[in-house]
């Protein structure tokens, strides 16, 4: 089936799109909060037409899967990616993980790919490891009040709050010298919306508060690691700086002026990119 479900041990739906020869090496896509697998459709289409196989799901409580009222946290998170990888029999795949999927990625990589060997590469983009909030061990982050601020506008007005958001720094918008596409911020809205509202709500922990440096330190697959330097949602100093540091076979690249959302409004050099490392 080229899209279908899977069932959860906890008797969640997870959603998949899974285009493509099955035989080719699989590129599976993780997506960030609180968007879908739709995320990626330029990725997955542009990696389909140069001849792979592409795999790409929504999280739980996101997009077209249950809008779970449990699990929305880390390990859940890596423990569904696992399940839709042992269910598809993906291996020797590149896992790509933009964000809050970023750090699905890492955990999922580090407890269940890795040591199954299905994982040949890895790459984060403008990735929430190995940890937003700012803490005694981690000077560097976001103090709460920024999180506690993102779970009050979402409760007080999800919809207005997505598309501020959208149309403000996620991609950029709200620079002077860059130009608002009313496409783009409508179908991150389009996502937003789909998904459920407790789910995003708790997600907020646990795309800022789930510590995982001992998830980049396991990791051994040769990674890949991208971020703007104006990222207005995850500072890249904390974020793609660190995870270079903390991994053992890593590459960093810094892409000056790009936001957040660069995988949509830069697509045209991030794929080549990608896929340059694919073919690596």
């Amino acid at each position: 089936m080229s899209s279908g479900f899977i069932k959860t041990k906890d008797g969640i739906d997870i959603f998949y799109k899974d285009w493509g020869p099955k035989a080719a090496q699989p590129i599976v896509f993780h997506h960030g909060w609180p968007l879908s697998s739709d995320d990626w459709d330029t990725q997955m289409l542009y990696f389909l037409a140069e001849g792979y196989r592409v795999v790409a799901h929504d999280r739980r409580g996101h997009g077209r899967s249950s809008q779970a009222d449990t699990g929305n946290d880390m390990d859940h998170y890596a423990a569904d990616a696992s399940a839709m990888a042992e269910h598809l029999d993906l291996r020797n795949a590149v896992h790509i993980g933009h964000s809050t999927g970023g750090g699905e990625v890492a955990r999922y990589v580090a407890k269940f790919g890795q040591p199954q060997g299905r994982v040949a590469k890895m790459v984060l983009i403008s990735a929430v490891p190995p940890m937003m909030l700012k803490t005694a061990s981690n000077p560097g982050g976001l103090p709460m009040s920024v999180f506690d601020g993102l779970r009050k506008a979402l409760a007080d007005n999800r919809a207005q709050f997505y598309l501020d958001l959208a149309s403000g720094p996620f991609y950029g918008f709200n620079r002077p010298t860059e130009k608002l596409s009313q496409g783009i911020v409508d179908n991150w809205w389009r996502q937003g919306m789909m998904g459920g509202a407790l789910a995003h709500y708790d997600g907020i922990k646990a795309f800022s508060e789930t510590d995982q440096t001992a998830d980049l330190k396991a990791i051994t697959v040769p990674t890949l690691v991208l971020q703007g330097d104006d990222d207005q949602i995850v500072p890249y100093e904390n974020a793609a700086v660190l995870q270079a540091k903390l991994l053992k076979n890593a590459t960093l690249k810094i892409y000056k002026g790009y936001p957040h959302g660069m995988l949509t409004t830069h697509a045209d050099v991030i794929n080549p990119d990608l896929l340059a490392f694919v073919k690596g």
